[in-house]
């Protein structure tokens, strides 16, 4: 290449032209130009252009006659655009050296280019770098824009994009503040190449690029020994799945997850789901908190991949809101204010004598429920009718007693009624199934399910729910939900085994895919769906973020709060080890343990008593398992999201559930543990 070569600097105006510096360059041009931190640099443009400076110059100046080691990378028209990158496309020569070494380099990245006059060359100093890597300016995987992922690692970035090695992940919020560490050997805490101080500033420089070009950017950087940044490439993060509507609601499992914490079939969903959104419309509604106009444009309670998720606004269970003039001054007319004042103050005082007359109400019909098989297919769908119906009042007076009368007092609680008899039974050799069957207070430890189980013994051919010891006005509805529930899974499973004797069904697991007009349909004469076979049984779907919107179908999670984001629940400080894996062939945690989980499951009751604490992402002070773990002295905090992440397993903490914050113990304390 002769030296007379035309060059432009990246200060120069021409560089910043895609089409005549290749985008690279131009890119970097248009960063030094707002100031971000880029190293001085020169372009071997696609076709030299007037006012261009010589090669040779050019290399004199930026090698320092040939003492200072260059780097030579392409810069093609046709990379680094917002649809394709062209990552790795090209050709990079590092450890230039010399006049020779340079024009050999040159000719070597020019002889990279897809096709003639699209390939341009950047010229600039080697770093040694002490750190480097690249950075997205949004998460690449699930499109989140609230998150900065790094992936760093010793010296420059080159072996790190190379696919050498994976590097150090960091996931920052937009602030810069850690979420995780993870390296190649699994997640870790406060280590890697990069000091807090690093990341605070390559959050920052993710917003200033940004800014600058529009959007989220894929940079490479590196850090020098003295901790200068700088920035060597940016381009627009590619592939990034598009973010929700503007006006979609935020979602998350906690307001629900005690109710139904395990995935529901179609038909489940039928059953349970549809009464507890309908139930909680109407107390939302009833409290003047939501217009019926709102509840008719969007559900409050829906199934997002078979797991039940409420809209966290509108249930006043958002994290992080902040109080403002509008909501200071309410948009409700006055003479609706007060109608809704006064309505809510009757219903305050009536509310008592009306849950304990509808629990009267409710045992009386469960009573009257002769044994299942007895049942007409007609009377089968009449008593499922009736099911769903009574649990939507039922949800609805739930949720009416527990924001307006407030905790439960000095009485107990369904769950801890139901502990207590699962202790005593076990004590007495009994084994579950009977246990079941003679202590039906049992079943608030349990979820609901379409499946093969006895139900509470009979008395006079008349299944019998009693047996309990008092309870408040919440408590009792809660446990009457929990028997509904239980009744109409029964029923279900009744229906299940009819349509297999009728040879409509191949096997009774089958009715779980049906929809509820379905089955009612095919008790009155109707068929079932000609798809049914082909219909997939529904998947164990992963659990639900703590908080997130919907884009279509995609779970766009929300970021974590600020500080720890955790809400006190009581039971005073306890430390011990994080154990959080449990379901289906996992291990139960050990005494002195303190339980990390995605949501308050009834089934987490049992543990209860042997734990040192219990963390929840999800949740409330008053869900029904933190008011049980309050009474056993438990130390409990509830509403922390991000907790899987922050505390691994083998992490020892300090719970503290009368402040809401948990503590990583320091080393010397774990030794000393």
């Amino acid at each position: 290449m002769p030296q007379s070569t035309r060059v432009f600097w990246l200060d120069d105006a021409p560089a910043a032209s895609a089409a005549r510096a290749g985008a690279k360059a131009a890119n970097l041009a248009t960063a030094a130009l707002h100031d971000l931190p880029v190293l001085p640099g020169f372009v071997i443009p696609v076709r030299p252009g007037d006012g261009a400076h010589d090669l040779r110059a050019a290399w004199e100046r930026l090698s320092a006659g040939g003492r200072r080691t260059l780097v030579v990378r392409s810069s093609s028209t046709l990379e680094d655009g917002a649809v394709s990158s062209m990552a790795g496309r090209f050709v990079s020569v590092l450890d230039v050296e010399g006049w020779p070494a340079f024009l050999t380099a040159v000719d070597e990245v020019r002889a990279s280019a897809s096709g003639p006059g699209t390939m341009a060359v950047l010229v600039q100093p080697q770093l040694d770098a002490a750190a480097g890597g690249v950075m997205f300016g949004a998460d690449p995987v699930d499109g989140r824009t609230d998150r900065v992922i790094v992936s760093a690692t010793p010296g420059g970035p080159a072996a790190l994009v190379g696919g050498e090695v994976n590097g150090t992940r960091y996931a920052l919020t937009r602030r810069g503040r850690l979420v995780s560490v993870e390296h190649d050997s699994g997640p870790a805490e406060g280590e890697g190449p990069l000091g807090r101080s690093q990341l605070r500033a390559l959050a920052r420089l993710a917003a200033r690029a940004a800014s600058v070009f529009g959007g989220p950017q894929d940079v490479e950087f590196a850090f020098e020994g003295d901790g200068r940044l700088w920035l060597l490439q940016s381009r627009p993060v590619t592939a990034l799945a598009p973010p929700p509507p503007r006006r979609a609601p935020l979602l998350g499992p906690g307001p629900v997850a005690e109710t139904l914490p395990d995935p529901l079939s179609p038909l489940e969903e039928d059953l349970w789901l549809v009464p507890l959104d309908r139930g909680l419309g109407e107390a939302l509604a009833t409290a003047g908190a939501v217009s019926r106009r709102a509840l008719r444009k969007s559900p409050t309670v829906v199934s997002v991949g078979g797991r039940a998720a409420a809209d966290l606004r509108r249930l006043g269970a958002a994290p992080g809101r902040r109080r403002t003039w509008a909501r200071l001054v309410n948009p409700v007319p006055a003479v609706r204010r007060l109608a809704v004042a006064w309505q809510v103050g009757r219903l305050r005082a009536q509310l008592p004598d009306l849950a304990a007359e509808t629990a009267a109400t409710v045992d009386a019909d469960l009573a009257a429920v002769p044994p299942l098989k007895d049942l007409t297919g007609a009377e089968l769908t009449t008593a499922l009718r009736w099911t769903r119906a009574t649990l939507t009042s039922l949800h609805g007076l739930e949720a009416l007693a527990g924001s307006l009368l407030g905790g439960t007092g000095d009485t107990t609680t369904a769950a801890a009624q139901g502990l207590a008899a699962l202790s005593r039974a076990r004590a007495a050799g009994q084994d579950d199934a009977r246990i079941l069957v003679e202590n039906p207070a049992v079943l608030a430890l349990t979820p609901p399910s379409i499946g093969d189980r006895e139900l509470p013994p009979t008395d006079g051919n008349a299944p019998t729910f009693g047996g309990t010891g008092p309870l408040g006005a919440r408590e009792s509805l809660r446990l009457r939900i929990r028997w509904v529930q239980e009744l109409a899974g029964r029923l279900a499973w009744e229906a299940a085994g009819r349509l297999v004797a009728d040879g409509a069904l191949a096997r009774p697991e089958a009715v779980r895919v049906l929809r509820f007009a379905e089955l009612v349909a095919a008790f009155e004469g109707g068929a079932l769906p000609a798809d049914l076979e082909r219909r997939a049984a529904p998947p164990r779907t992963a659990p639900l973020p703590a908080a997130f919107r919907l884009a279509g179908e995609r779970i766009v999670a929300e970021s974590s709060p600020s500080g720890d984001g955790g809400q006190p629940a009581g039971g005073g400080r306890g430390s011990g080890w994080v154990h959080s894996a449990l379901g289906e062939g996992a291990d139960a945690p050990p005494a002195g343990s303190v339980l990390v989980v995605r949501t308050l499951a009834p089934s987490l009751a049992a543990y209860l008593p042997s734990l040192a604490g219990i963390v929840a992402e999800t949740g409330s002070p008053l869900s029904h398992l933190a008011i049980l773990a309050r009474e056993m002295g438990v130390p409990t905090v509830v509403g922390m999201r991000g907790a899987l992440d922050r505390f691994p397993p083998g992490t020892r903490v300090l719970v503290d559930g009368d402040t809401g914050t948990v503590e990583t113990l320091p080393a010397r304390e774990k030794e000393a543990a």
